[in-house]
C-alpha cells in the first residue's frame, strides 16, 4: 500500500485550495514546514502569513480576517492549537461562529520523540466541547484531500486532526467523502469496530486476524466525530454482540465517549474502548509507543477476545 502522512496531503490539498478559490486566506504559527502550510505558501504568498509563537493571537487574527468574509485556515501543532490558543479558539471562533478551519497537526502520541508536552490526546475532548464546532479526523491521504476541499464550501468552524507518521491508503480513488456520514470498510455479522484516524489502518489489520479465528467484524471509518453518525452506528450496534472504538486519543471525551452516549440513549450494547489509557505519552518512535499504549492491531484483537 502506499503511505503519506495526513499533514502532507493536506499541504497538497491547501496549495490547490489557496490557487482555486481566493477567499481563502493560510495562517501558521512558525511552523509552516511542519504543518505544511509551506506549500501553500509557495503558490499563494500574499495569502499566507506566519504569526510568530504566538498561537492565541494567531486564532484572533483568523477570527477578524473571517469577520471580512475570508475563509481561514489556521494551523498549528494539535497541542497548541487546541491546548495554548483554547481561550480564543472558543471566544472568538466558537462563540462568533466564524469561518476558520484550524487545521492541527501532530496530533496523539505518533507525533512520537517530541514527547508528551507536544502529544495532544485531549484535542478531540476540547473541540468536541464547543458549540458548533465540527470535528473530523480523516484516516489517509485520499480522505484528507476531500476533507479539505469540503470543509472550504461549508460555513462555521471546523477542527481537523492531523498526525505526523506515514501512514497506509485505505480508500479507493472513487472514495467519496461526505460530512457527517461515516464509511464501512468491511463487513461482518458478530463484533462492530468503529475506529477514527490512524486507527482504522489497525482496526482493519484486527479484522482480517479475528477472521482467521472464525469472527466476522465490520470496521466503521467514523472521520466526522462531530456531527456523529449515530444512524450509522446504531445500525451496526444492533446486529453485533460488541461495538469497539478504536482512536488515538485518551479515553475521555473522544471517539469512544461519543459512541458511548450515542448508544447509552439509544441502544444500549456491550462495548469496549481501545485508546490512551488516562496517562501522558513519552517519547520514543511513532510504532513503539502504540505497542507500549495499547494502539495496535493485536491490542485491538486482545480487547476483542476478552470482552466476548
Amino acid at each position: 500500500m502506499a503511505k503519506m502522512a495526513t499533514r502532507e496531503a493536506y499541504g497538497k490539498a491547501l496549495a490547490q485550495l489557496i490557487v482555486e478559490d481566493k477567499n481563502v486566506v493560510v495562517l501558521d504559527a512558525d511552523l509552516s514546514k511542519s504543518t505544511k502550510t509551506a506549500d501553500a505558501k509557495a503558490v499563494c504568498p500574499e495569502r499566507h502569513f506566519n504569526v510568530g509563537i504566538a498561537e492565541g493571537n494567531m486564532m484572533g487574527v483568523a477570527a477578524g480576517l473571517a469577520s471580512c468574509g475570508n475563509t481561514v485556515f489556521a494551523s498549528s501543532f494539535a497541542m497548541f492549537a487546541t491546548g495554548r490558543a483554547y481561550e480564543q479558539v472558543r471566544n472568538s471562533i466558537g462563540y462568533t461562529h466564524l469561518n476558520v478551519k484550524i487545521c492541527a497537526t501532530h496530533a496523539g502520541i505518533t507525533l512520537g520523540e517530541d514527547g508528551a508536552s507536544h502529544q495532544s490526546i485531549e484535542d478531540i475532548a476540547l473541540m468536541r466541547a464547543i458549540p458548533g464546532m465540527t470535528v473530523i479526523q480523516p484516516c489517509d491521504d485520499i480522505e484528507t484531500k476531500q476533507v479539505i476541499q469540503a470543509i472550504a464550501k461549508i460555513k462555521g468552524p471546523c477542527y481537523v486532526r492531523l498526525g505526523r507518521a506515514a501512514v497506509d491508503t485505505v480508500n479507493s480513488e472513487d472514495y467519496v467523502f461526505e460530512l457527517g456520514k461515516g464509511s464501512v470498510l468491511r463487513q461482518g455479522n458478530d463484533i462492530t469496530l468503529v475506529a477514527t484516524g490512524m486507527m482504522v489502518q489497525q482496526a482493519l489489520q484486527a479484522a482480517t486476524t479475528l477472521s482467521e479465528q472464525g469472527i466476522e467484524v465490520s470496521v466503521i471509518n467514523i472521520h466526522t466525530i462531530k456531527p456523529l453518525d449515530e444512524a450509522l452506528i446504531l445500525e451496526y450496534a444492533k446486529k453485533s454482540k460488541l461495538v469497539v472504538t478504536c482512536e488515538e486519543h485518551s479515553k475521555f471525551g473522544g471517539l469512544g465517549s461519543a459512541v458511548a452516549e450515542t448508544l447509552s440513549k439509544n441502544h444500549p450494547v456491550k462495548m469496549a474502548m481501545v485508546a490512551v489509557n488516562d496517562t501522558f505519552g513519552e517519547s520514543g518512535t511513532p510504532n513503539a509507543l502504540i505497542e507500549k499504549y495499547g494502539l495496535t492491531a493485536k491490542d485491538i484483537v486482545k480487547t476483542v477476545l476478552e470482552s466476548i
